[in-house]
C-alpha cells in the first residue's frame, strides 16, 4: 500500500469518453432536426401568390428549380455536420485511449509505478526493524569494547569515547520509543505511519553515524600500530577470571534449584552451560589471536581478539545473571510476608470504604484478591519450594485496584519483580542477539526506560513489558535458534554455534543467497 502522501491521483478516462459520445449523439440529433424541419414547414396547401396568366408556366418552372436546390442543400449540410462531429469525437476517443495505454505515471492504467513512488508500509516496516536491530547490536558491541579499553587504560582516555557512545545510545532510545508508539497504533493514518517509520530509520542512521565518528579513535587506542598485544593480555586475564568463576556459579545455581520452584529459576537454568560454551569459543580465538600477533599479523590478530572479547563478555553476562537472580530471589522471599500484611491492610480499608458507601470498588475484585492472598499464604506454609517473585507479582496485581500510587511495601514488591523480569530479558537479548528481533528489543528498551524513571506507578508496566520481551525473544530463538551454519573456517570450531546465536560471528549465507551489499559494515569476525 502506497502512502497517500506520495500517491498520485489517478486520471480516469471514463468521463472524457462519455463527453465525446455525447457530442456525437448531439450532432446526430441536430442533423436529424435539420432534415425534418423543412418538411414540417412546407405542404401542398401552402399559399401561392396570384400572378398574371401569361407568366404562370414560367413561374411554375422557376419554383420547381428553387425547390430542388433547397432540398439538396437541406440534405447535404446536416450530413456534413454529422460527419464532422463524428470525426472529432472519434479522433478524441482514439487519442485518449493511446494516451491511457502509454501512461507511466502511478495513476495510469497498465503502466509501472514511477521510480520515485513511496514503497509499501510493509517494506518500510521491515527496514525500520532491521535498522533497530543493527543499531542496537552496534551499541552493545561498542560498550563491550569501551569496557575492555577502560580496564586497560583507565577512565580518563575513554571518557570522551564513552560520552559519544552514550549520545548514540540516546538516539537509539528515541528510535525505540518511536517504535513503541508505532506498535501501539500511533499514528493511525498510513501517511503518518510511513513518516514515523522513516523517522525511526533516520534515528538509527544517526546512531550509527555517531558510532562511526569514534570508531577509528577507539581502534587506535586499543590496537596501536605495534599490534594488539596489550589488549590481548587484558582479554586473556578476563578469560582466566571468568573460568575460575564457573564452578562457583554452578554451586549457586544448584542451590537455587533446590530452594525454589522451577519457575523461579527458569530464566537462568542454562546459563552456566552457555557460559562454558562461550568460554570454549574464546579459548580458540584467543589462541589464534596470540599466534597471529606473534607472527606480526596485526589485522587477523585484532579480528580474532574482538570475537574472543565478545564471547568472554557474554560469558560474564550469563554467569552474572545467576548471581543477580540469587540476590533478588532472596530479597523477594524476605518481602513476601510483609507484602501479604500490606495487601491485607489495603483490602480491609477497601472493605470499610465499600461498607460506608464511599468506594466504588467492585465486590468481585475484592473476592478475587482474597483468593489470591489465600493461595499465596498456603504456598508459604506448604513446605515446598516456591517462587517468591511469582508470589510478589500475584500480590501486587491483585491489590493494585485498591492501592494505586500509594507508598509502602507493595511498590517495593513491584520494584523487585520488575528488576527480576527486566534483568532476565536483558541478559537473554544480549546473549542471543544473533536471533532476537526488533519486537523483543523494543519492549525491553521501554521496560528499562520505565524502570530508570523510578516512578512507582510505572513499575507494573515495566514488569509486563519485560515479561513480554523475554517471551518474544525466546520465541525468536525457537524460530531462528540456529540462524545458519557457522562461517567458513569455524564450522568445526568448538562453541561456534553458540557464537553465531550470540551474534558474535555472522552465520554463513546460504549457497543461493544474493551477494552481500558492499556498503554493509563488516562484522567483528569479518
Amino acid at each position: 500500500m502506497t502512502s497517500p502522501l506520495h500517491r498520485g491521483r489517478p486520471r480516469r478516462p471514463g468521463p472524457h469518453i462519455s463527453v465525446r459520445v455525447a457530442h456525437a449523439v448531439l450532432g446526430c440529433a441536430i442533423g436529424l432536426v435539420w432534415l425534418v424541419l423543412p418538411g414540417m414547414t412546407s405542404g401542398d396547401d401552402a399559399p401561392v401568390a396570384i400572378k398574371e396568366p401569361a407568366s404562370a408556366a414560367g413561374t411554375v418552372a422557376d419554383a420547381g428549380g428553387e425547390e430542388d436546390e433547397t432540398s439538396t442543400a437541406d440534405l447535404v449540410l446536416p450530413l456534413v455536420a454529422v460527419a464532422a462531429v463524428g470525426a472529432i469525437a472519434g479522433y478524441g476517443y482514439v487519442r485518449r485511449v493511446r494516451r491511457a495505454r502509454s501512461r507511466t505515471t502511478p495513476g495510469g492504467s497498465g503502466g509501472p509505478p514511477a521510480p520515485g513512488s513511496a514503497p509499501p508500509l510493509t517494506t518500510l516496516d521491515g527496514r525500520a526493524c532491521a535498522a533497530l536491530v543493527e543499531a542496537d547490536d552496534r551499541i552493545r558491541a561498542a560498550r563491550t569494547e569501551l569496557d575492555y579499553a577502560e580496564t586497560q587504560f583507565g577512565s580518563h582516555p575513554v571518557t570522551p569515547l564513552r560520552r559519544a557512545v552514550q549520545e548514540a545510545g540516546t538516539e537509539l532510545a528515541v528510535a525505540f520509543r518511536m517504535r513503541r508508539r508505532y506498535d501501539e497504533g500511533t499514528p493511525a493514518e498510513d501517511a503518518a505511519r510511513a513518516h514515523a517509520l522513516a523517522g525511526i530509520v533516520g534515528r538509527c542512521e544517526e546512531t550509527m553515524r555517531r558510532l562511526d565518528s569514534v570508531a577509528d579513535a577507539l581502534a587506535r587506542l586499543r590496537h596501536p600500530d605495534d599490534g594488539p598485544g596489550a589488549a590481548l593480555g587484558v582479554a586473556e586475564g578476563r578469560f582466566r577470571e571468568l573460568t575460575g568463576l564457573v564452578a562457583a556459579s554452578e554451586t549457586v545455581l544448584a542451590g537455587l534449584r533446590t530452594r525454589y520452584a522451577p519457575t523461579a529459576t527458569a530464566s537462568v537454568i542454562g546459563n552456566v552451560e552457555q557460559a562454558k560454551d562461550r568460554l570454549l569459543f574464546a579459548t580458540v580465538r584467543l589462541n589464534e589471536a596470540r599466534q597471529a600477533a606473534d607472527s606480526g599479523r596485526a589485522g587477523p590478530a585484532a579480528t580474532h581478539l574482538r570475537a574472543a572479547e565478545a564471547a568472554v563478555a557474554q560469558a560474564a553476562v550469563l554467569l552474572g545473571g545467576v548471581d543477580r537472580l540469587a540476590v533478588l530471589l532472596k530479597t523477594a522471599e524476605q518481602t513476601v510476608p510483609a507484602a501479604l500484611t500490606g495487601a491485607e491492610a489495603e483490602l480491609s480499608a477497601a472493605r470499610a470504604d465499600e461498607a460506608a458507601g464511599t468506594s466504588g470498588t467492585a465486590h468481585a475484585a475484592l473476592r478475587h484478591a482474597d483468593v489470591v492472598l489465600a493461595s499465596v499464604r498456603h504456598e508459604l506454609t506448604a513446605g515446598r519450594p516456591a517462587d517468591p517473585a511469582g508470589m510478589l507479582r500475584r500480590i501486587v496485581r491483585a491489590t493494585e485496584p485498591f492501592a494505586p500510587g500509594r507508598g509502602g511495601v507493595l511498590p517495593a514488591a513491584a520494584l523487585i519483580t520488575a528488576r527480576i523480569a527486566t534483568g532476565a530479558a536483558s541478559d537473554f537479548v544480549e546473549t542471543h542477539r544473533g536471533a532476537v528481533g526488533a519486537a523483543a528489543r523494543t519492549r525491553l528498551a521501554e521496560a528499562e526506560r520505565l524502570l530508570a524513571a523510578d516512578d512507582p506507578a510505572d513499575r507494573r508496566a515495566a514488569d509486563d513489558l519485560a515479561l513480554e520481551s523475554l517471551e518474544l525473544a525466546e520465541q525468536d530463538v525457537r524460530t531462528h535458534g540456529n540462524p545458519g551454519p557457522a562461517p567458513e573456517g569455524t564450522a568445526g570450531e568448538v562453541g561456534a554455534a553458540g557464537a553465531v546465536l550470540g551474534g558474535i560471528v555472522p552465520p554463513e549465507p546460504p549457497a543461493d543467497a544474493p551477494p552481500t551489499d558492499p556498503t554493509t559494515p563488516p562484522s567483528a569476525d569479518a
